[in-house]
């Protein structure tokens, strides 16, 4: 029974969706940004921007440490991108 005479805790479904799965996986992966986002008193363009900056890089470095490269695709059932070609520079 709850404190409230009211449940204010709703069931969660059997089973999570995978885009609910990928969102749980990538928030724990910024833990520590959101911590951070708790303490911020005032959001304003300049603080957004420099948290979506600060978790692309984020995701950017996983992405190039991740000790089975599109491990976090895969696990989730998403199709691994496939990595982009750089252009050949030619030599003047």
């Amino acid at each position: 029974m709850s404190s409230d005479g009211k449940s204010t805790v709703f069931d969660m479904g059997k089973r999570p969706t995978r885009i609910e799965l990928l969102e749980l996986d990538i928030d724990l992966r910024l833990s520590d940004l959101w911590s951070e986002a708790c303490g911020v008193g005032e959001w304003n363009l300049e603080v957004v921007a420099a948290f979506l900056r600060a978790a692309y890089g984020k995701g950017y470095c996983d992405a190039l440490t991740e000790d089975a490269p599109g491990s976090l695709c895969r696990d989730h059932g998403y199709r691994i991108p496939d990595r982009r070609v750089a252009p050949a520079h030619e030599q003047i």
